[in-house]
Order: C-alpha cells, then sequence, then structure tokens
C-alpha cells in the first residue's frame, strides 16, 4: 500500500457527487439555514439538488444536499460550519 496520500483521500476522487444529510428539528426555517451553510461553500445549489423528509411524527426533518465536492477541504469546511450550528442535531 503506497504511503503517498492519507487512506481518507483515497476513498474520493475529486470532483465527485456527494450528499449531505444533516437533521434537525422541524422548526425556524431549518431547511433554508442548511442550504444558506452549504452554499457558502458550493455557490448556488438547485432545487433538484435539496430533498428534505419529515420524520414520523413531524418534529424533526432530514435536508439532503447533493453536491458537486471539488475536494476534501471542502467537505471538511462544510461539515464544520454544520456542526457549530445550535440548530443542526447531526450530520451525515
Amino acid at each position: 500500500m503506497s504511503k503517498d496520500k492519507p487512506e481518507q483521500e483515497k476513498l474520493l476522487q475529486f470532483p465527485c457527487s456527494f450528499p449531505i444529510k444533516v437533521m434537525g428539528r422541524d422548526e425556524n426555517a431549518f431547511k433554508d439555514t442548511v442550504v444558506k451553510m452549504v452554499q457558502k461553500h458550493t455557490g448556488t445549489l438547485s432545487e433538484r439538488d435539496i430533498r428534505v423528509a419529515p420524520s414520523r411524527k413531524g418534529n424533526f426533518v432530514s435536508v439532503t444536499i447533493t453536491i458537486n465536492a471539488e475536494s476534501q477541504q471542502q467537505l471538511d469546511d462544510i461539515y464544520g460550519d454544520l456542526s457549530a450550528c445550535d440548530d443542526v442535531l447531526f450530520s451525515l
């Protein structure tokens, strides 16, 4: 096995299509908040790249945004912003 690149970098080849799933409470314009955070790193997103699914009881919502990821650093920056947001319960 080559030791030129960390193992994590070998898992993805950039650019690539990459889904980001974010869960939070279905309140305070959660979808808009998440979309704005991701767009900060990707530019404008199309509505076809965004899927929203409410939880069974309607208390929570998942927002899945499929982006054209350019680099591991871009993904790290997006997940860093999502992690810092109090409205985000978790992201995958």
